[in-house]
């Protein structure tokens, strides 16, 4: 690029805070009139033409407060280079005045997005100066503005901002239908946790861009709601396919450091939305069908229908009665035996505590229901205290009652394990019903050492320090390493009960079982396999090397007066 700048003008100098502005002229008279003008106040930068100008952009972009520019030029005119300026959304925000003797052409520039015109032959160096001045400081005072309503990293609006311009939207346009639609990123925490955060930022503003960019042509608004999800509000469209399509497109560059990292959206669409709802429960809507195709590999658009809507209704209506539920002891423990299967006959060892909830009005309601719905509604610690406490208290009746009782295993959560005082609960109940730790087994997914990773091993540690026992759950659905497995604080692996119930149709699974099997024989812990409902799996997993067997092949999880019998067998009353 052949760039023209003035004698006073040093190149080593970094140009900083927008205080420069580019002349954009190919007549070098003209350049020094305004130069010589505008120069005690601002570092000049001189191109020749369209051309020029867009690459001398590309270099100082951060510093360019204005752009004083000519309409005819060689090689690229004015028009043109506003026209391909505005396309960019960054550069789209610096301030033209366009530099012309022409009437028709001022008002055309104003119209495609210049901001202002000084007449030629230029007027008194002082007029200049004012209208300069004038335009970068409504530049600035609109920078201010948009950084109060922008989210810093990928320059769409906030949530508050977001917000009014809805409402904006409802106003001026009352007869149009409008949609709106949340976009998450599938599993964006384990971008972050193995590319690392500039990685993932990187990520988040691509996303970003993208959405500002379909939102604009949608003819709607953009917004960055949380660390992975983004909303869109625009008038109806009866499809989204293309716009999801471009939105997710090479969204994980091509970086030789990140050449196997796949970025996947999931997007939720709630149509020709109900303008009566507040702005946040249509986005509720949104998200949850976002929410209903997550973890599914075919499809990636979830709609807001009917159905789901008769679910949100019913997940409210277990939200609001979850607490009485839980006073009036509407939830009950039942346990499943867990059965060592290495000697020639299967021994009772231990059980794992399930809660069910027995609604007085809707019935019996399926954990794979509530369990979720207060997992993402922050209730699901007071639900498992609710549960540690039934487990102990039954484990103290079955010493009272036989003499002794099987450890039992208890789910600890991911959002159990960031409670600072989890070790202090779990002591206070063994307090309370005169246990030890070797009556309570903690049962902890896997998925919960990958985020927040330090602090749960910490937490495990801890646990483990006190004489407790640990079941790492649900192994395999994870992202554990086997290095990263060597070094936590576990004693034993729990099958998923996919694996189990796929192995004998699932080439797959079949292999999955038997390298978590070799994996378990490196880190000398035993496996456990849930899920267990026949012979042929009973029998084919004892083959492989599995240690305990647990599922409806040995018993269903049943009521604790039930579970007794199991007890009375061992001690032959």
């Amino acid at each position: 690029m052949e760039e023209i700048k003035s004698s006073f003008f040093n190149e080593k100098e970094i140009i900083d805070v927008r205080r420069s502005i580019l002349i954009v002229d190919d007549e070098m008279i003209n350049q020094e009139l305004l130069g010589n003008i505008l120069k005690d106040d601002y570092e000049i930068i001189f191109a020749s033409d369209g051309v020029d100008a867009l690459e001398c952009i590309k270099e100082h972009k951060d510093a360019i407060a204005l752009i004083m520019l000519d309409l005819i030029m060689p090689r690229m005119g004015g028009v043109e280079f506003i026209g391909r300026l505005k396309e960019d959304s960054d550069l789209r925000m610096i301030p033209i005045i366009v530099l012309t003797s022409d009437k028709k052409s001022e008002v055309e520039c104003l119209k495609i997005g210049a901001t202002d015109f000084i007449p030629k032959p230029y007027p008194d160096p002082e007029v200049v100066k004012a209208r300069v001045n004038k335009c970068i400081e409504l530049s600035e005072d609109r920078s201010i503005i948009r950084s109060t309503e922008r989210d810093n990293l990928t320059k769409l609006f906030n949530t508050e901002y977001f917000v009014r311009y809805v409402h904006l939207f409802d106003q001026h346009y009352q007869d149009i239908s409008m949609d709106a639609l949340v976009i998450d990123i599938n599993r964006f925490h384990m971008v972050n946790e193995r590319y690392g955060k500039d990685f993932g930022d990187e990520v988040l503003r691509r996303v970003g861009e993208r959405i500002k960019q379909q939102a604009r042509k949608l003819g709607g608004v953009g917004c960055r709601q949380g660390a992975d999800t983004f909303l869109i509000y625009a008038p109806h469209k009866d499809n989204y396919e293309d716009i999801i399509e471009r939105l997710s497109e090479g969204l994980a560059g091509e970086g030789k450091d990140t050449p196997d990292c796949k970025i996947n959206l999931r997007v939720g669409v709630y149509y020709e939305v109900d303008k009566s709802l507040d702005v946040e429960r249509r986005f509720d809507r949104a998200k949850m069908a976002a929410d209903s195709v997550k973890g599914m590999y075919d499809t990636s658009i979830g709609v807001y229908d009917h159905e789901l809507h008769e679910k949100l209704i019913f997940s409210e209506r277990l939200l609001d009665d979850f607490r009485t539920s839980l006073e009036e002891k509407h939830f009950s423990v039942f346990l499943q035996p867990k059965f060592d299967v290495r000697p020639d006959k299967p021994v009772l060892t231990s059980a794992e505590a399930l809660v069910r909830w027995n609604h007085p009005e809707l019935g019996m309601i399926s954990p794979g229901l509530f369990i979720p719905l207060l997992e993402e509604n922050g209730l699901i610690p007071d639900l498992d205290y609710y549960v540690w406490e039934e487990t102990a208290s039954y484990i103290h009746a079955c010493k009272d009652k036989f003499g002794f009782s099987v450890p039992v295993s208890v789910n600890v959560s991911r959002i159990d394990m960031l409670m600072p005082n989890l070790r202090e609960i779990f002591d206070g109940i063994l307090e309370k019903y005169e246990l030890t730790t070797e009556d309570l087994i903690l049962e902890i997914t896997e998925s919960a050492y990958t985020g927040d990773s330090e602090q749960v091993i910490s937490t495990v540690i801890g646990f483990r320090g006190e004489g407790f026992k640990i079941e790492m759950d649900d192994f395999g659905t994870g992202y554990s390493s086997l290095g990263m497995l060597s070094n936590l604080p576990i004693d034993a692996l729990k099958l998923d009960m996919s694996f189990v119930r796929n192995a004998f149709s699932e080439k797959k699974d079949m292999r999955m079982i038997e390298l978590i099997i070799d994996i378990a024989d490196h880190l000398k812990v035993p496996v456990i396999a849930e899920g267990v409902e026949t012979e042929e799996q009973y029998l084919t997993l004892k083959e492989m090397g599995c240690d305990i067997i647990q599922g409806y092949y040995f018993s269903k999880p049943v009521p604790e007066e039930q579970f007794d019998s199991f007890l009375a067998e061992r001690t032959g009353k």
